[in-house]
């Protein structure tokens, strides 16, 4: 289990709380950011709520095309991402 560090970034506390299971509270972490990066997270977010026209929206902010996978993957993808690239 992933546990919670303080020093993370929006993006990764996003993530973290969509692990836990606190769609809303990943939602309000990212919304109100305006970076390519939080509209994936963004993205990702509206397809796991099923909400596939909305998520299209924010992938193509994102300059991502839709993905195929799974959500989990998805996740993981965006974990790796962010605890790799974006130190």
């Amino acid at each position: 289990m992933i546990k919670m560090n303080e020093s993370w970034n929006d993006y990764q506390k996003s993530l973290f709380w969509d692990n836990m299971g606190d769609w809303n509270k990943a939602h309000d972490l990212i919304q109100d950011l305006e970076t390519s990066e939080a509209a994936w997270i963004h993205a990702y977010l509206h397809r796991k709520e099923g909400d596939d026209w909305n998520a299209r929206y924010w992938y193509q902010q994102a300059s991502k095309p839709f993905f195929e996978g799974s959500l989990e993957q998805e996740w993981v993808s965006l974990w790796d991402y962010f605890n790799s690239e974006m130190r």
